[in-house]
Order: C-alpha cells, then structure tokens, then sequence
C-alpha cells in the first residue's frame, strides 16, 4: 500500500473549501454501484460535518499529480447479533470479552466500526492504480489504529448478495454472519472481520 495517500474530507474541506471539495469530489465515478458515487456527491460532506461518519480519499501518483482513485466511509455503530446465528466456538468467546449479552432480547451487542462505503474512481481509468484489496486494507488499517486508541477488535459491513462481492470480502478476512433488508427492499449481507 504504498504510494497512496489518505486524507480524510474534513483535512480536505479545511484546506481547499468546500467549493473546490465539492468540484473534486464530482470528479468520482462509479458506474458499478450509484450508491457509492451518489453517497460521495451528496451526502459525505454533510454526514462528516454532523460527525454521522467519516469520509477518507485515498490518492495515488498519476503523471506527476495526485488523483482520487478511491474513498471508504467508516462510522460507529452498534452491532446486534443474534443467537441463532451460527458463529464459531472461537469467535463467540473472542466477541465476548467486549459485547454485553441481553438475555431477553437473545442477542449479544458490540459497539463497532462500520465500514460504510468503499469504491473505487472509475473516472479516467483510476481504477486500475488500486486494487480492491488495497482500498479494504486502509479501510481495516484506519479502524485498528483507531482501535489501539480507544479498544474493540472487530470491524463489520454490509454489502449486497452479490456473490462475487460476498467472496471478496471473505477473501478479506471477513464473515458472514446474518442478513437484513435494505430501506429499499434489498437484501444485505452482514459480515464481520476480528482483528
């Protein structure tokens, strides 16, 4: 993971403004998922300034100049697991050490970092300057930093029952553990990753 740089778009809002933010960050593309190039046009700079979630670009070299060639978008959350679903031995004991189980709801609940969003630029090619792998790897490398500071050893995502997608992440270190419906009616896949 060398040769990129991660800034996060509040560094970059206080050094460039938010005009010339907003006209770099419309520089994105995603034709893979408008989700992704959608929440980075319209909603990333207002979920950072209420502190909903934090937006990181990553840069890279091109021609002598620093291009956006993917983001991640990592926000807290409270992660509610519930019984029924099937975890190892191994991982159930490691979650326990800082989870609360509830009893009556049969759930066991862990504050842990989202990874919101993650895309890389399809504008101009940029896509090929980083891999998936690389871009995911920041994403897990910014949590456990984060998590050397205030403690928690886990990550999770949702992401579309893609199969492709499933595997990268699992690729990645992460499992599936449940599913839930998305506010339009999509199904998500939930997967979690112990550091």
């Amino acid at each position: 993971m060398t040769g990129f740089r991660i800034i996060t778009l509040d560094d970059l809002s206080s050094a460039l403004g938010e005009e010339s933010l907003n006209h770099l960050l419309l520089q994105y593309s995603c034709p893979r998922n408008s989700d992704i190039e959608s929440f980075l046009h319209h909603n990333a700079v207002p979920f950072s300034r209420q502190g909903i979630a934090k937006t990181h670009l990553v840069f890279a070299g091109f021609h002598e100049k620093a291009v956006l060639v993917g983001y991640f978008t990592l926000a807290s959350k409270t992660l509610y697991i519930p019984d029924r679903v099937r975890l190892s031995a191994s991982l159930r004991k490691r979650l326990s050490r800082f989870s609360a189980r509830i009893d009556e709801t049969h759930m066991t609940v862990i504050a842990a970092p989202l990874i919101a969003q993650l895309g890389k630029n399809y504008q101009n090619g940029y896509d090929a300057l980083i891999t998936g792998d690389e871009l995911l790897g920041m994403a897990c490398d910014t949590i456990q930093r984060t998590q050397l500071a205030i403690g928690g050893k886990v990550a999770y995502l949702e992401c579309e029952d893609i199969p492709g997608l499933v595997r990268f992440y699992e690729s990645n270190g992460f499992q599936r553990f449940s599913e839930r419906e998305s506010d339009n009616h999509e199904r998500l896949i939930q997967m979690i990753r112990y550091f």
